[in-house]
C-alpha cells in the first residue's frame, strides 16, 4: 500500500478510536438517546439533500434504520454510558462474529476451520471480559452485545439489499432513524431541552464529531481506499480501532488496563482477525 494511502488508513483508525472516547464524554452532558437523535439529524441534514434515492428503495432504508440506526447506534451510546470506553470498543467488535454466524445460518455460507477458531476465540474473549472489573453489571455488556448484533444484522441486509451509494445509505438511514430514537428519548429520558441548554464542548462536540468526522469524513475516506485496495489489505487496519480506543481510554479518561481487558481483548481481536483477514490474499499468495 502506498505511504499516502497507509497514512489515510491510519487517520481513519485514529478517528474511529477517538469516536468511542467522544461518545463516552458526550453522554456525560447529553442523554444518550438525545445525543443519538441529534447526531442522526446532523448526518441527514448534510447528506440527504445531495444523495437522492429511488422510491422503491425507501422500505429497505426504513428497515435498515431500525437495525443500524436504532439497534446499533442507540444501544452503543447507551452502553458506553455505563461501561469503560476500551471495553465497549472491544465488545462492539463482536459484530463480525455475529455476522459470520448469521451468514452461515441464513445465507448458507461455509464455515471454514479458520473462521470457526475465530468464533471460538472471540466468544471466549467476551467471557474473559465479562469476568473482569470493567463491567460493574451485566447490563452494559448486554446493551453493547445487542449493539454489535444490530450491526451484524445490518451488514447482512446491506449485502442482500439494493445497491445504494454509501453516503446515500448513511444519510437516509439516519433520516428514518430520527423519529425512532427521538421517541425513545421522549419516553425514557427527561429534561432534554435543559440538557441541550446546559451542554458544553463535550456534548455538542460529540454531536459534531460522531456525525461529521466519524460518519462522513472517515467513511468517505474508507470507501475511497476500498476502491483502490482489496478488503484483505484494509481489514488489519480496522482491527487497530479497539486497541486504539483502549489506549486512548487510559490516556484521556484514566481507565485502567487489567488482565481481563488485556487477555480478553486480545482474544476478541485475534478471533475477528481470523474471521475477516484472508491471509493468502494479504501476502499475495
Amino acid at each position: 500500500m502506498p505511504l499516502r494511502d497507509l497514512l489515510l488508513g491510519l487517520s481513519i483508525v485514529a478517528i474511529w478510536a477517538l469516536n468511542i472516547i467522544v461518545i463516552k464524554l458526550g453522554v456525560q452532558e447529553l442523554p444518550p438517546l438525545l445525543l443519538t437523535t441529534l447526531r442522526f439529524l446532523l448526518v441527514a441534514a448534510l447528506l440527504v439533500p445531495f444523495h437522492p434515492v429511488a422510491r422503491h428503495q425507501l422500505p429497505f432504508l426504513v428497515l435498515l434504520s431500525a437495525t443500524f440506526g436504532t439497534l446499533h447506534f442507540a444501544l452503543l451510546f447507551i452502553g458506553l454510558g455505563h461501561a469503560e470506553a476500551g471495553t465497549g470498543a472491544l465488545l462492539v467488535q463482536m459484530g463480525t462474529p455475529f455476522a459470520t454466524l448469521l451468514a452461515v445460518i441464513f445465507l448458507g455460507e461455509r464455515l471454514s476451520a479458520k473462521r470457526l477458531v475465530g468464533l471460538v476465540l472471540s466468544f471466549g474473549g467476551v467471557m474473559v471480559l465479562a469476568g473482569g472489573p470493567s463491567l460493574p453489571s451485566p447490563l452494559p455488556m448486554a446493551l453493547l452485545l445487542l449493539s454489535a448484533f444490530g450491526w451484524a444484522v445490518s451488514q447482512l441486509l446491506i449485502k442482500k439489499g439494493p445497491n445504494i451509494a454509501p453516503m446515500g445509505l448513511a444519510g437516509w438511514t439516519a433520516l428514518f432513524a430520527v423519529p425512532q430514537v427521538a421517541l425513545g428519548s421522549w419516553w425514557f429520558e427527561r429534561d432534554q431541552f435543559d440538557a441541550m441548554a446546559a451542554a458544553g464542548w463535550f456534548g455538542w462536540g460529540a454531536v459534531f464529531y460522531t456525525a461529521v468526522m466519524s460518519s462522513i469524513v472517515a467513511y468517505g475516506i474508507w470507501y475511497g481506499l476500498l476502491r483502490r485496495h482489496p478488503v484483505s489489505r484494509l481489514a488489519p487496519l480496522s482491527l487497530l480501532v479497539p486497541a486504539g480506543a483502549v489506549v486512548l481510554g487510559i490516556i484521556l479518561l484514566g481507565e485502567s488496563l487489567n488482565a481481563h481487558i488485556a487477555f480478553g481483548g486480545a482474544m476478541v481481536i485475534a478471533g475477528v482477525a481470523l474471521i475477516v483477514i484472508r491471509f493468502r490474499a494479504l501476502f499475495g499468495r
